[in-house]
């Protein structure tokens, strides 16, 4: 297999992926002609990793693509420090227990991304527990600390802000995790022979400290690439919605929910977004630009990303299902829906509550839907009564069903014996699920 640095390199730049290199021409010669070991960290704050990871889980399949060896370093022991790059404030430190069963979830996740069987540059994922963990505190402060001036530390933009600061500033505990962090480049490159490592660019103090520290122990040659952090043009935080964050586990955030991220990407991030987040090449995705700027409507952009970064994360089944719920969410036609569909929307892709058979003793429907949130008062529901613009699982009610919930919500019209989908007027839903 051919390996060419410069290429890799360029397709990076024009997706807009590299933020900071240690040594542009030297790294673009290093990765020339032989197959490199590069890693990437990734530190158990949650059960799953996030969107937030994205961009550096794919460039590490970018360069496995290109002929390299990724190692995916999963945080056991840093996981329980935790980092303080550009954070307000202190984490909450974890349990060893709690940080553990992360460890476990987030190598699980990797494997989705990375390939761990092809070859000599197949992937591994790696845990700093087990050579932090194994280090007696005298042998860290004499053997490790010495290479780390305090004065070179507190100059490191993540460290300076925490200090300058007003409040509780930085504690120690998490002013060591630049060392823990580059103690890692080190010893990777010892064991494996390690030699890039790439992060976001809140990482570029902890990188650029992995190389003189590998430098110093081992005289070893390394380099450091940073990606840019993820913005938004409107200036609201990536991966955030109004129902949190946006997870790549489907237990945390449904493929329906995660679809419908992507497919409301602004005009103003999506090409952008599409060369971050998918394998399209550079070129295809200017087509895509052009093309939507020669026609009238909606662009195509936003659904090609869609799809690509659903499939992506969660298989074409996942992708599948996804745009059956949105299908049948567009056309008012619940009959196409699995019970995993429903389940999906009941997680997280629309507004839903419990529905008991109590609930419906007395109950018109304009009362019934008012205290479920569809409607801000009883008049909204009645007059969508009143044009026939309340559909209950596809079917449309007049002002003659208000007084007949029990029957509307009836376990025998029920979807798979439970759900029940509720539309008023053209826009608002709600999931009604019997209990």
């Amino acid at each position: 297999m051919s390996i060419e640095g410069k290429e890799l390199i360029a397709d990076l730049r024009a997706r807009g992926l590299i933020a900071q290199t240690t040594a542009d021409q030297e790294l673009e010669e290093h990765l020339t002609g032989e197959s490199r070991t590069l890693y990437c960290g990734f530190d158990p704050t949650a059960d799953s990793l996030h969107i937030g990871s994205l961009v550096p889980l794919l460039t590490l399949k970018r360069f496995q693509q290109a002929g390299h060896k990724p190692l995916a370093l999963v945080g056991g022991a840093t996981g329980l420090i935790g980092d303080p790059s550009f954070k307000a404030e202190e984490r909450k430190l974890n349990t060893p227990d709690i940080v553990a069963n992360w460890v476990d979830k987030l190598k699980a996740q990797v494997n989705r991304f990375i390939d761990f069987d092809c070859g000599t540059n197949s992937a591994e994922v790696v845990n700093n527990l087990d050579w932090i963990g194994e280090m007696d505190v005298l042998s860290f402060l004499r053997d490790i600390g010495k290479h780390f001036p305090v004065n070179q530390m507190i100059k490191k933009e993540s460290v300076k802000q925490r200090i300058e600061r007003e409040g509780e500033g930085i504690s120690f505990t998490e002013f060591t995790y630049m060392i823990l962090q580059s103690l890692d480049f080190a010893e990777l490159y010892k064991a494996n022979q390690c030699t890039l490592q790439i992060g976001g660019s809140d990482q570029w103090g902890n990188i650029t400290g992995g190389v003189e520290l590998t430098r110093r122990r081992y005289s070893g040659q390394t380099y450091g690439l940073t990606l840019p952090l993820v913005t938004k043009a409107d200036g609201t935080k990536f991966g955030k919605t109004e129902s949190g964050t946006i997870w790549l586990d489907a237990s945390k955030t449904s493929p329906y929910a995660f679809y419908q991220f992507w497919l409301n990407t602004a005009d103003a991030d999506v090409y952008k977004f599409l060369r971050y987040f998918t394998f399209l090449s550079v070129g295809r995705i200017d087509e895509i630009e052009v093309q939507d700027k020669e026609i009238q409507g909606r662009p195509q952009a936003p659904g090609i990303l869609a799809e690509e970064v659903t499939s992506l994360i969660h298989g074409d089944e996942g992708l599948a299902a996804a745009k059956r719920i949105t299908e049948a969410l567009f056309t008012g036609d619940p009959s196409q829906l699995s019970e995993d569909d429903l389940q999906q929307l009941r997680l997280d892709g629309l507004p839903a509550s419990d529905l008991k058979a109590d609930d419906l003793v007395d109950r018109p429907l304009t009362t019934l839907l008012s205290e479920c949130g569809m409607a801000k008062a009883g008049r909204e529901v009645k007059d969508a009564l009143g044009r026939n613009a309340v559909f209950i699982n596809g079917e449309a009610k007049g002002m003659a069903d208000n007084g007949a919930s029990a029957e509307c919500f009836a376990k025998d019209k029920a979807l798979y014996g439970r759900f029940f989908i509720v539309k008023l007027g053209k826009k608002k839903y709600h999931l009604l699920e019997l209990v």
